[in-house]
């Protein structure tokens, strides 16, 4: 089985060509509780138990769960996304759409607050740094051992999902078949079956936000 890689540090310059790099967040500092849980979720995905992998393990904080995995899931978006930046273009995928019946246009809710439509790459691009920006900010994923979680936490996380989400109703409805050619198919179904495991398991996306990829979530589920 072919195993989402989590945390990478890797540099995929070469795939984004003259695009912005998105740079994957770095993993949790050394003998942080972000450390420890990511440990654990090296070891579950190691065995090749995908459904193991994402409950919540045995007296740890949800916060801290959910923190952990949302920056695995931007590190997993962001590197599959980085191979696919030379055939989604402005011009190839005018709009961010997941087949024909479903368009998505951004908005930020502070910069950019009417939803604008935009093309695929240009969402992916605001959407990978408006999701880095929270990373980055220690009042809402504190790194500190002991430092508490806002009380909106769940809310925050669900929103960064449900956006993560719309990337990969994408790739799947534009891109597939250059991940056939890229032999990259079994890691980009890995990938999105422990995304859709984790988000079932803590109810974090609404069902109709899963509407563009239904039937292969109820598949995913249904194993």
């Amino acid at each position: 089985m072919h195993i989402c890689i989590l945390g990478s540090k890797f540099e995929t310059k070469d795939a984004f060509m003259n695009q912005k790099t998105f740079r994957p967040k770095k993993s949790a500092p050394s003998g942080s509780k972000g450390a420890q849980l990511q440990k654990h979720i090296d070891a579950t995905l190691g065995s090749g138990n995908l459904r193991e992998a994402v409950r919540l393990p045995p007296g740890e904080d949800l916060n801290e769960w959910l923190a952990v995995n949302t920056v695995d899931f931007f590190n997993q978006v962001n590197i599959l996304y980085g191979t696919l930046t030379e055939f989604c273009t402005a011009s190839t995928c005018p709009t961010m759409t997941a087949g024909t019946k479903y368009e998505y246009r951004w908005a930020d809710g502070v910069t950019i607050k009417k939803p604008i439509e935009v093309s695929a790459p240009k969402y992916v691009e605001y959407l990978m740094d408006w999701i880095e920006t929270q990373l980055d900010d220690e009042s809402i994923f504190p790194q500190k051992l002991g430092t508490p979680f806002p009380p909106n936490f769940a809310d925050v996380v669900k929103t960064i999902l449900k956006r993560l989400f719309r990337v990969y109703a994408h790739i799947y409805h534009t891109h597939f078949q250059k991940i056939i050619s890229l032999k990259e198919e079994a890691h980009l179904n890995t990938c999105f079956k422990h995304f859709v495991l984790f988000t079932n398991e803590f109810r974090l996306i609404d069902k109709g936000e899963l509407a563009p990829l239904s039937e292969l979530v109820d598949s995913i589920l249904q194993q």
